[in-house]
């Protein structure tokens, strides 16, 4: 019998080891920091997840809302913890992305502080308009926003948020000028949209679907890349002739930078196993977020980075930074 390969028998030698150090961690319970207030799709999401995910690691996982700065305190707080992987942060496109962009001087370098783990899914976003409009698809806006006198308004859900970097994207990709009027969350933007204050809002599915189904909105174009489960009739940006339309609020899990890779490929086992329980991906699809697991942590890290490169430039053309 020929001698294993070098590599493999290092592999095989260092392996006990490995599984020594594995089975005494976590030691004490994680905690989840969600940067956003309780009661939102991003608290749900990360109760939800590390719920299921508790007893795969053995260790119960506290929850700690710290809601500010457009996610930015929170995800700070985990940026400058230990890197043991016991604190872990419920990142997404706002707190990660947008914010950072829009930020004159952000507390962290967001391509560095983290250590990212795996993504959940993402919450894909639509493009509504008031009934009274005249449009039922991106076509039909582009000419309406071309000659309307005074310009359509767009609603979001304030500055620097998603739901305004995706309107700039979307004045950016028809060729057309709208006005931005901001709003303090989505329930007061959805509102005035509702009362036809304001003609076209993009925005997560979920909390305008049930308007959409009952008339009081129109929905005209889903922004991903394939069409939603929860709304299959609705065609996507790309199907309509503007592939650069792509917009949705994702959410994943990140640990602090210099976390050990054996940590971060245990988390990573716990939350593929707990993403594909039949169960949860029920629950996360009720509130409005389609599962999409990573195939690694790398994979995971290449989808940030790809995710970052794509905002940049509408948040600078759209002149969207703060100070």
């Amino acid at each position: 019998m020929s001698p294993l390969p070098r590599r493999t028998l290092a592999a095989l030698l260092a392996a006990p080891a490995l599984a020594r150090a594995q089975a005494g961690w976590p030691d004490r319970p994680l905690r989840l920091v969600i940067p956003w207030p309780p009661g939102g799709t991003n608290d749900l999401i990360g109760r939800l997840v590390t719920e299921a995910m508790a007893p795969r690691l053995g260790q119960p996982i506290v929850i700690e809302n710290r809601g500010g700065a457009g996610g930015l305190l929170g995800a700070e707080q985990v940026a400058k913890a230990a890197p043991d992987g016991h604190t872990l942060l419920l990142g997404g496109s706002g707190s990660l992305t947008i914010t950072t962009l829009i930020h004159p001087k952000p507390p962290f370098d967001a391509a560095t502080a983290f250590a990212p783990i795996g993504l959940m899914g993402q919450g894909p976003n639509v493009t509504v308009v008031h009934p009274s409009l005249p449009v039922s698809d991106l076509a039909g806006l582009q000419r309406l926003a071309r000659s309307a006198k005074p310009p359509l308004a767009y609603a979001s859900p304030g500055v620097g948020s998603t739901g305004h970097a995706a309107g700039a994207m979307l004045c950016q990709a028809l060729g057309v000028e709208m006005e931005h009027i901001p709003y303090r969350g989505t329930g007061p933007a959805l509102n005035d949209m509702l009362a036809g204050r304001v003609q076209v809002f993009t925005n997560a599915l979920a909390p305008m679907q049930a308007h959409v189904e009952g008339g009081a909105l129109r929905a005209i174009a889903l922004a991903g890349r394939r069409r939603s489960a929860a709304m299959p009739a609705l065609p996507t940006t790309g199907e309509q002739g503007f592939p650069q339309i792509e917009a949705a609020t994702w959410f994943g899990l990140l640990a602090t930078a210099g976390t050990p890779p054996e940590r971060v490929q245990r988390l990573f086992a716990a939350l593929d196993a707990v993403l594909a329980e039949p169960e949860v991906r029920r629950r996360l699809l009720d509130g409005g977020v389609e599962v999409e697991p990573s195939e690694s942590p790398a994979a995971f890290a290449r989808f940030v980075a790809e995710d970052r490169a794509r905002w940049e430039p509408v948040v600078r053309r759209a002149g969207m930074r703060e100070g």
